[in-house]
């Protein structure tokens, strides 16, 4: 019992989103008479917040430096548009166009991450007026017409699925099989990080606490694999998500770069005198946010199936609430590339399950405002205590 307390206690804004995320995933699936755990809608919410999930990543990481990014919606807006002109127009190859909006993205970046970094700007600033220079060069660039259809090979970024090689019919058995490999690559992974662990006296979850751990998550695993199975397997785009997402969390809790990022974040002036190079520091993290942006606008604009002025409205709205849900705090030093994640999927199961309902999009940005409140209180009564 002292080992769940110690446990729950040190970790207990994740536990809350947990918790929460799982609640409303209950509420919703009562409410719509199962609708909403069927693989089809399971399949859609994935689909429909990739972008959303994408761009709550990098704005975890801009958050946790103590900035802000309002850009993000008009910057992913500004590169779909690029890519209609280039794939569609130009008919350039997918592949450099891809690189090419990825490359734009990162010099977006770049440019914001200057004038913050460099000449002491505050982001809310030089990204708001990046939000507007973007979002004006998106009608510049569009003409205020919509392009389209992108090629096959750049639709299948966000709307194709893994094929099943062993022909399985209507339930994807090679889906089953990659859930059951990632279960046992994720044991093998906690037991030798377990090992490692005790090997150096580190503080340890009890053995019972552990063993459960692995059970519970490993279940998740192949029961979610197993509702993907189900429709038509794993999509591209998850796989895409699953690749950022361990990147990420590896990169800020196993690297220097991420526990500069924390430093910088948590006290800039101690992290000055400790030796972080923190205006470097803080125009890399808006680079990555311009990349990351750039790569949700294609998985829009693939999604979408078009280039349109439209794209990205109320993207950077999302992305900083799914942030804040997750555990970021504007203070500065906090949040975890995991929180982000679920705080994306708690917007996006309310947002599926208000739909499912019939619920006036009115309804639903006054909910999700209140959701967002009710995050942040939390997060300061919790930080009070």
């Amino acid at each position: 019992m002292d080992g769940m307390k110690n446990l729950i206690s040190s970790n207990i804004r994740k536990f809350g989103m947990v918790i929460a995320l799982v609640g409303i995933v209950i509420l919703f699936q009562i409410l719509t008479d199962g609708i909403l755990l069927t693989p089809l809608n399971v399949t859609n919410i994935i689909m429909q917040n990739s972008y959303i999930i994408v761009l709550a990543i990098g704005m975890m990481l801009i958050i946790i430096t103590g900035e802000i990014d309002l850009s993000v919606g008009s910057v992913a807006a500004f590169v779909g548009a690029v890519a209609g002109v280039l794939l569609v127009s130009w008919d350039l190859p997918v592949i450099v166009g891809i690189l090419l909006c990825l490359l734009l993205g990162a010099l977006i970046g770049a440019w914001q991450g200057f004038w913050v970094s460099y000449f002491n700007i505050p982001s809310f600033i030089v990204t708001l007026a990046g939000m507007l220079i973007f979002r004006g060069l998106t009608l510049v660039v569009l003409e205020g017409r919509t392009i389209a259809p992108f090629p096959d090979g750049f639709r299948s970024l966000s709307s194709s699925f893994l094929p099943d090689i062993f022909g399985g019919g209507e339930l994807q058995l090679f889906t089953i099989v990659i859930g059951v490999l990632l279960s046992v690559i994720y044991i093998l992974f906690e037991i030798r990080g377990r090992r490692s662990d005790i090997k150096y006296n580190f503080n340890t979850t009890t053995l019972p606490l552990f063993v459960a751990k692995l059970v519970l998550i490993t279940l998740i695993i192949n029961v979610f694999t197993f509702v993907l199975a189900q429709y038509e397997g794993i999509p591209y785009v998850l796989i895409i998500l699953t690749l950022l997402v361990i990147g990420y969390t590896f990169l800020m809790g196993k690297t220097v770069v991420g526990r500069h990022i924390y430093a910088l974040g948590g006290n800039i002036n101690a992290a000055q005198l400790s030796g972080v190079k923190t205006k470097k520091m803080k125009f890399w993290v808006f680079v990555n946010m311009g990349v990351l942006a750039a790569l949700s606008g294609l998985i829009f604009a693939g999604r979408l199936n078009a280039a349109t002025p439209q794209a990205g409205n109320l993207f950077e709205l999302d992305a900083i609430a799914a942030a804040v849900i997750g555990g970021a705090s504007f203070t500065g030093g906090v949040g975890t590339v995991f929180g982000a994640v679920i705080g994306a999927l708690v917007m996006g199961v309310l947002n599926n399950g208000m739909s499912l309902m019939g619920i006036g999009i009115d309804w639903q940005q006054a909910i999700k405002g209140l959701v967002l409140l009710g995050a942040v209180a939390f997060d300061v009564l919790n930080k009070n205590k």
